[in-house]
């Protein structure tokens, strides 16, 4: 069956996409939950369509993640937490507080989930942390921990 996707599928394809798919798969899971339609001659000129507005949004969202890239990676973030002995810090500072001050200090707004934080930082001092704005745009953002 050859179908044409109206929103991006995990695991199968991106909006305007032409596919072949089993039968069971199109009528069964794609086409009832309104996730694709059928292809046809006219409907693969309106896929070329979608595809061709999916790149030029795709393009702005990167150009716009870099703008933010260069802010970001020149700025560091300054974090002031209580301390404790052996300069170990009385909690931890999260993704969420990363993300806080962020928005505080440049102005720009992150979402927390972009933050690729492994764990807490839990130490005074300068940690680099990974900041996913776009599927192509990833960068460091200097944190500064310091005691308060």
């Amino acid at each position: 069956m050859r179908v044409i996707l109206r929103t991006d599928v995990k695991g199968v394809g991106n909006k305007g996409d032409v596919l072949d798919v089993t039968n069971g798969y199109g009528r069964n899971f794609l086409l009832p939950r309104g996730l694709a339609f059928t292809a046809s001659a006219g409907a693969e000129a309106q896929a070329e369509g979608m595809r061709r507005s999916r790149n030029i949004k795709d393009a702005a969202d990167r150009s716009a993640a870099e703008e933010v890239a260069k802010t970001l990676v020149s700025t560091p973030v300054t974090i002031t937490a209580r301390v404790g002995a052996d300069d170990k810090l009385f909690g931890s500072v999260t993704s969420a507080d990363i993300a806080e001050a962020v928005a505080t200090q440049t102005g720009v707004e992150i979402d927390r989930k972009q933050l690729l934080l492994a764990e807490p930082i839990r130490t005074v001092g300068t940690h680099l942390v990974p900041l996913k704005l776009h599927a192509n745009v990833e960068f460091p953002v200097t944190v500064e921990v310091v005691g308060g």
